[in-house]
Order: structure tokens, then sequence, then C-alpha cells
């Protein structure tokens, strides 16, 4: 028999010796030798990776990238969220709250790979960063509390992952609380998350004798080893050790049992793997070779079939260098996700803003997804969406707050920029108005070999950011009317950051309207307003943001005769509105009218119907779930846009109120995880909130309530919590539906609106 003791350096290759050799790697780097981004060279588009952290608020998404950027070499220290010092929660309200707010982008290597990661918001008020971080993502990384498994905001990030079609690699974080629970875990993935996880390694040890983890593929032990006199607990030092007999006999059953059902499990999803199985090694399934068994599960994840599932503790450093090597080898290259508009540019740049930041110094800072062409600092860009010019004066590596300018950004990346004074989340960027009709003809040529019909294939601009409705608003306003325009300028700066948050200005009163995604994202927006511009403002009381519906299906005609000047506009509408189910509101003409307005008439009617719908029959909220059918327009000849614009929009106005209206409320989805002894207070807080229960579910020694309630009864809900709990409870709220609210609820609040109450 022989022994071998190796020590080995990160991304050096593995040594190998026979029978029972044990490898100790270092992951050693002095404080003098952390990389820096200019190093970062611009690899092969295979060996970029774009991936996004997601979870439920605490699940430790900030620590986990925290522990990525040490062991890959680009921080000197560990930060620790608690103390305020990680790298991504760079805002002074994140480092005073412990939360992400906002998401933040860095950029490093780890074994000849490029990693773009962007930490994302675990609460359900900023979940917009989350929602335009996986738009531009090839892949992401879902974090789980092992002790938790999958809680309300996991579910939220999880749906917004498959509607963008992200490949994921799940990593049980906090294996070492006492809690922490694998079969648990894994089993809520597969019930809430309707999932197919992928077990890649078991634990070794639980609680706070969680040391490791077992390969699965290899076959082999991961050991973390706790501090000693001469060695800091950072965890880059790890032992990796083949599985003998030596092992606890318990541990090998385990292990073994695990990994036939792995085989088993990816033969299942993967016909290849299947075959190899079948022809090569019927005999004995054991045999087959990790790097074929790597090569069926990176299939499986990127087919979307089934999600790899890791184990660790990234507060206590152990398993976040294999999570590191799982994004590598199972989540996609830029090249392997599939864009189909991308393709009508050839080599020529497209791009996708997604983010924008304001820096006091250099104007908007202007994040991009590059997928193809090459980006260059002090070049011109057509914007399509705001049909402008603009001129990139600065190009950057984004690392955080930390950014590095470079020459050149190749496709797959993510790059920040600065110059781009017009551009706003959603735009799509190109490197010349010639290369998007030529991209426009390239498509065009392809549909019309294809049989679509004339005009139905010119657009080539890119899908933007799909931006929540607010549920919240109150007003805003300045401490003294001198400081009004810096207000303006403030929301306006804020808005174009923030897309989910709507300012308006109410047309009675003159008064500044802010609308946010709840409570926290209007305290945040207040506190930024002060901190960062310098402005004390005074906010209103917060209300709810009600939604109005229609009853019935109405007719109406609406006239309007009008001279100005020595011109005379004339214009005769028909039309019907429609309650729907849905919670969208619609509107189309009949098929003879379509045909015979023009384009310009069409958007004046589009934009009459939509100014109308902003303002309901009720109490002047916006409207939901209507159906506008424009049956004629007759014009004098003369008629402008304008008129007809307007006369459709009083048409509108008038077969709203005929049809009777109704005011919807907010419901929220209400997740309490509460001792069982103090359920009872719970239960009987919420029955005086007009909440529904839906289910209590068991969780460890705790219960989980889940439940409907109304927005309007949580106003403040975090207090009334702590004090019926003492304390020992906590609370997920997320938007559920808009349901109308019952009729003497209605008639109360339309006293209260119209100040008889």
């Amino acid at each position: 028999m022989i022994w071998g003791r190796y020590v080995l350096t990160a991304g050096l290759q593995c040594c190998r010796c026979r029978v029972s050799c044990h490898v100790r790697r270092h992951y050693r780097i002095l404080p003098d030798d952390v990389k820096s981004l200019r190093a970062v060279v611009n690899p092969d588009v295979s060996k970029i990776r774009n991936i996004g952290i997601m979870a439920h608020i605490d699940a430790g998404k900030t620590t986990t990238t925290e522990r990525m950027l040490y062991y890959s070499g680009y921080t000197r220290a560990l930060g620790d969220v608690d103390d305020g010092d990680t790298v991504t929660d760079f805002m002074a309200q994140e480092r005073e709250r412990g939360i992400t707010i906002q998401s933040a982008a860095v950029t490093f290597e780890w074994k000849a790979h490029r990693i773009n990661l962007i930490d994302t918001p675990g609460h359900v008020d900023f979940t917009l960063e989350v929602e335009r971080a996986l738009r531009v993502l090839d892949g992401a990384v879902a974090v789980f509390d092992a002790s938790a498994g999958v809680e309300a905001q996991t579910l939220t990030v999880w749906r917004q992952a498959e509607k963008h079609h992200v490949p994921c690699v799940c990593f049980l974080n906090k294996m070492d609380k006492p809690a922490a629970s694998l079969r648990f875990s894994l089993e809520s993935i597969k019930k809430k998350l309707k999932a197919n996880p992928v077990l890649l390694q078991i634990p070794v040890g639980s609680g706070k004798d969680f040391s490791g983890v077992v390969d699965l593929l290899t076959n082999q032990k991961l050991i973390w080893k706790h501090k000693t006199m001469r060695d800091e607990e950072d965890g880059r030092t790890f032992e990796i050790t083949p599985l003998d007999e030596s092992e606890e006999p318990a541990l090998l059953q385990e292990v073994s049992e695990a990994r036939a059902a792995l085989i088993e499990q990816v033969a299942d999803l993967d016909d290849e793997f299947a075959d190899l199985l079948l022809t090569d090694f019927g005999e004995n399934f054991d045999e087959v070779p990790s790097i074929k068994l790597q090569e069926a599960v990176r299939r499986v994840t990127l087919a979307r079939k089934g999600v790899p599932v890791l184990c660790g503790s990234s507060l206590r450093n152990k398993g976040v260098q294999p999570l590191l090597d799982a994004i590598t080898a199972y989540l996609p290259a830029p090249d392997e996700r599939h864009h189909d508009l991308v393709r009508w540019y050839k080599d020529d740049l497209c791009a996708l803003a997604f983010k924008v930041l304001h820096d006091k110094q250099r104007g908007p800072l202007v994040f991009l997804r590059i997928y193809s062409g090459t980006l260059k600092p002090q070049s011109a860009v057509h914007n399509i969406n705001r049909n402008s010019v603009e001129r990139i004066s600065r190009l950057m590596v984004p690392f955080a707050d930390q950014n590095v300018e470079i020459p050149s950004m190749t496709a797959g990346n993510i790059a920040l920029t600065v110059g781009l004074k017009q551009t706003v989340t959603g735009d799509t960027i190109v490197s010349s108005k010639s290369s998007a009709a030529a991209a426009a003809a390239r498509r065009a040529h392809n549909d019309s070999g294809t049989g679509a019909k004339h005009g139905e294939h010119a657009s080539v601009v890119l899908s933007g950011v799909e931006v929540p409705e607010p549920v919240f608003f109150c007003t805003i306003e300045p401490p003294t009317m001198a400081k009004q325009a810096d207000l303006e300028n403030a929301l306006n700066n804020l808005q174009r950051e923030d897309p989910s948050l709507k300012v308006r200005v109410d047309p009675d009163s003159g008064q500044t309207i802010l609308c946010g995604m709840g409570e926290l994202h209007i305290e945040i927006i207040h506190d930024r307003i002060r901190r960062e511009y310098g402005i004390e403002t005074h906010l209103g009381p917060l209300q709810v943001a009600y939604r109005e519906s229609i009853l019935h299906e109405v007719s109406a005609t609406e006239t309007l005769d009008r001279t100005i000047g020595e011109r005379r506009h004339v214009v005769a509408v028909e039309l019907a509105v429609t309650p729907l189910d849905s919670s969208s509101c619609e509107f189309a003409f009949t098929e003879e009218l379509g045909a015979k307005l023009s384009a310009e008439i069409k958007e004046a009617v589009e934009n009459g119907v939509q100014s109308a719908y902003l303002q309901g029959p009720l109490l002047g909220y916006p409207l939901q779930g209507v159906s506008a059918l424009i049956q004629s327009v007759h014009m004098e000849p003369g008629t402008s846009p304008a008129m007809v614009s307007a006369c459709v929009s009083r048409c509108v106005h008038k077969a709203l109120r005929l049809a009777g209206g109704q005011v919807l409320e907010p419901v929220m989805s209400l997740e309490v995880t509460v001792e069982e002894e103090r359920l009872s207070s719970v239960l009987g807080d919420l029955a005086q909130r007009r909440g529904t229960v839906r289910d209590i579910q068991s969780r460890h020694d705790d219960k989980v309530l889940l439940a409907t309630v109304p927005l309007a009864e949580m106003m403040g809900y975090s207090t009334i919590l702590r004090t019926v709990t003492s304390g020992n409870a906590t609370f997920t709220l997320e938007l559920d539906t808009y349901e109308a609210m019952n009729p003497q609820d209605q008639n109360t609040l339309l006293k209260r609106v119209s100040g008889l109450l």
C-alpha cells in the first residue's frame, strides 16, 4: 500500500495516487497577493459564467458572495453582514440594517473561469432588483437556510428564475445550525418549488459538528478543520480524502445509497447517460467514471430537468469552494443560452441596459449585458428605445462600488458605462442605427421565408424588464418651496435608478405623491433623499394603492366639437367596455375599423384609452380587468389626433360610469413563523385583520402560519407581532392578488376618502 500527501494551491490540478491517497489543498493567499481586477482577462466565452445569488431574506446570500470573493483572492479579509463590512452591501442603509437593498455586481476569476456575479436582495419590497438581474443572467444559485427549507421569498425568486428559463444550482446553507435537515430541505424543494433536486453532496456531521461534505460523484470526503493555534479558521484549507473501509459504516452506507440514487435519477433524466450505463456499465453502475456523471448532471441542469444540490455553511467557511466548482461545471456559458433576437445582429454590438446608478462626480452609471459584439470607451452607440445617439466616455468592470476602467469588453460579459445620460432600464443599445436596420432586414428576410405577414417582423428590440405596480403611496413635501426643484431632481434620479418607484403629482391638490412597493421601500427612499441629496423631506401617512374595476358590459358614444382659432375639430366615438377576469386592461378595434384607420389615429385612440384607464369612476384609482372595444371613430377633415384622443378618453370615462364600479384591494400572502405556544395569539390578532388562514405547518419546533390578509389591515404589523409574541416570531408579506371589497368595507372606504368619516 502506498500513502501520499500533497500540498496543492488553488487552480492547480489535483494529484492522484493509488489506493488511499490523502490530498490536502491549501487555498492560501497572503494579504499582499490580493488580485486586481485589472488582471481579469477576457476569456473565451465558454469560460464566462453570469450568475445571480438569490434567496429568502437572511438565508446567507451576501455571506456566500463574500466567501466567494475571498477564496478567489479578490478580498483581503472575510467581511461580515453583522459588522457592516461586506463588499456587496456598500450602501449605508444596507450596512446599518444588515440586509441587501439593491443588487450589486462583482467580477472575479475561479480556476480559469470569469464569474460575473450579482448579489440580489431577499426582501419582497426590492423584488425588482431580482427581476432585472435574472433578466440578464445565464444561471443562478438559490441559497436556502437548511433549517427552514423553502421560504416565502424563495418561492418568488424561483418563479422569477423559471420565467426567464434560468438554470439553477441549490446551496443548502447553514448546515451547522442545530435544526438543519438535509431531508427536510430536499422535500420542501420538491413539494413547494415543484423542482427535481439532484443531490451531489451529503453532509459530514450535523449541527455544530458539521465539518464537511462527501462528494457523491467522486466518492471523496471534503473536511474543513477546526481552528488551531497555527491555522486561522478562514476555510481556505480543507482535506480531500477518498472514502475507504475505515470510515464509519453508517456514513459508507449512506454514501452508497445516495450515489446509487443519484446515478439512477440522472439516468432517468438524461437518455445519453442511460445509454452509457446500459452499454458499458451494465454489470456495475457504480463503476461509471465521475467525469461522465458530471457531464450528465450538466446536461440535466442546462435542460432544466433537475437542479444540483450542494451543502455547506458560508458563515463557518465550509463548502463554498465546491459551490464555486459547481458554478463553473454545471451552469451555462453565455453561448449556451438561446437569445432569439441577438442572432440577427451577428458580430455587431447588441446590449441591454438593466440597471442605472447615479454618481455625484461621473453622473449616470449604466450597467449593460453585452449579448454580441464588443464595447469600447469613447465610442458612439445607438439607443433603439430612445432613438438617440450617445457616447460612452468610460468603460469599467463592476466590483460593487469599486470599479476598474478597461479598454474593451466582449460579448457575454456585464459592463459598467459612463456617459449614457438618456438610457434607462430596459433599453436596447446597438452600435448604430444602420446596425439595427441591418438586423431588422435579416429578420424580415427570414420571416418572409416562414410566411410571416409584412410588418410583424420589424422589431429587433430586446425585451425589457417587467416592473411591478406599487402597492403603497404617500405624499412627500420639501422643507421649503426653495427646495422643491432639488427634491424633483432627487426623485427623477431615484426613479431612473429604481423603476418600481413611481412619482406623480395630484391634479387637485398639486402635492407630489410617492408610490412604492412597501413600507420599507418608501422608508429607504426617504432616507436616501436625506443622506444623498441633503433634503429633509416630510412624508404623509402611508395609504394603500387600491384598484378599480367595473361590473357590467356597457356601450357609450361621445362627440367632441370644438373650434380652436380658425380650425374646427369634430370627432364622434362609439365603444363598449367589458369586465375581464384578468388583472390587465385591454383595448381593441373592430376588424373593419382597424383596417380603415391610419397608424396616427390608432395611436391617438390608444393614448385616449390608456389615459382613461388611469382613473376609475369611483375614487380615481387605476383600473384593472377592463376591456374596451372601439367600434367607430368618425372625424371631420382637419381634426387633430389630440382631439381624437380627448374624445376617446371622455367616451371611455362615460362608459365606465355607466358600467358600475367596484374597488379592488391588494390582498397579501402572509407567512408567520412562531413558537407553538404563541400561535393562538397570532391567530387571534389575524382574525381582527380580516385574515383567512390557508394552512398551518410544522417546521421543527415552530409553527408556520400561511394566510391571506388585506394590505390595509397590515399597517404596523411588525410592531404588533413583536408585542403578542414577545419578539419570538418572524413574518414575510407578499402581494397575492387584488380582490373586490365587500359592499360594507367599500362604502366605509368611500366615506373616508370623501371626508365623511
